[in-house]
């Protein structure tokens, strides 16, 4: 192990003196050179974690693959707990039970199908639901993935065995996160997912919600209330937009909409909005209308936009 690692220094050194001699001797390519060394760029994919409050929450890591099924396979390594990756944020865990192997997997026409060893199923009855929902919401951020069936030893999984929560034919976003139930009826019933703000020393993360009741406002105008109000029912979960703001008009469009508020939106300055207000608005509408790009607006000036690759 020492000798693998003086050779990765020696390898490292060599790398940096050759640059430093290539910009000593030939000055004039220096502007070429700190061109490509600036363009790159980390990779960063977002990946659902447990946090300490034992919510499954949106945070990033760095990603070194390109290839779809590469990076699919390598999230749902950082997933698994036991496997130690240096680009998770501190004070996060892995979901996925240790040992748990890809026996294959398959992607074609935007169904994923995985088939996990039988250790996958070895987690608790209270975070089997949660496993589901942190696999499905990091794997459908991968813009190819629509859809997700999951196998455990060749037998498509219908129901977890714990808990007993039956599974649909196919699972997405569809399926909720963090969900919390306010129904009178059955009937009628409809979904609503508010990505909430988390802090963990210097790290911004965020906490989806899928609030599942009998509201039948529109989906947008209750986004926006309940990101201006105090959740009653959790009080750890933040949010950094002002009551005094106000929804004005919204536009909707293909995979877009444009949504005009009053001042109140702009942080302190005036002229821009916080990132924790964009993106906790942005996310939520993304999630539950099923669109790309969000357009912000202040009398009729565009401020902000919003929209992941």
């Amino acid at each position: 192990m020492l000798k693998n690692c003086l050779k990765r220094r020696i390898v490292v050194y060599s790398v940096a003196l050759l640059i430093v001699g290539i910009l000593y001797f030939f000055p004039s390519k220096n502007a070429e050179i700190s061109k490509i060394i600036n363009y790159v760029e980390v990779d960063k994919s977002p990946i659902y974690l447990i946090n300490k409050d034992n919510y499954v929450v949106r945070t990033t890591f760095v990603s070194t693959k390109n290839d779809t099924l590469s990076k699919i396979k390598e999230l749902i390594n950082s997933l698994t707990i036991g496997n130690n990756i240096d680009t998770i944020p501190q004070n996060f865990k892995q979901i996925i039970p240790k040992n748990t192997r890809i026996l294959s997997i398959t992607l074609d026409n935007n169904l994923l199908k995985i088939n996990f060893s039988k250790e996958f199923l070895d987690v608790t009855e209270n975070n089997e639901e949660k496993l589901i929902e942190a696999l499905v919401y990091t794997l459908t951020e991968i813009k190819e993935v629509k859809d997700i069936m999951i196998f455990i030893e060749d037998n498509k999984l219908i129901e977890l065995p714990k808990s007993k929560i039956k599974l649909p034919s196919t699972l997405n976003r569809n399926f909720g996160i963090n969900k919390v139930y306010d129904i009178s009826s059955l009937k009628d019933s409809s979904k609503t997912t508010i990505y909430y703000v988390g802090k963990e020393n210097d790290l911004t993360y965020y906490i989806p919600v899928t609030k599942i009741d009998n509201n039948k406002n529109n989906k947008i105008e209750i986004i926006i209330e309940e990101l201006k109000s105090s959740p009653i029912y959790e009080t750890n979960l933040m949010s950094y937009l002002a009551s005094s703001v106000l929804l004005l008009n919204y536009e909707t469009l293909e995979n877009e909409i444009a949504l005009s508020f009053n001042n109140d939106i702009l942080n302190l300055n005036k002229d821009d909005i916080l990132e924790e207000v964009k993106y906790s608005i942005a996310l939520s509408l993304k999630d539950t209308l099923n669109i790309d790009n969000v357009i912000f607006k202040v009398n009729d000036k565009i401020i902000a936009t919003f929209k992941e690759s």
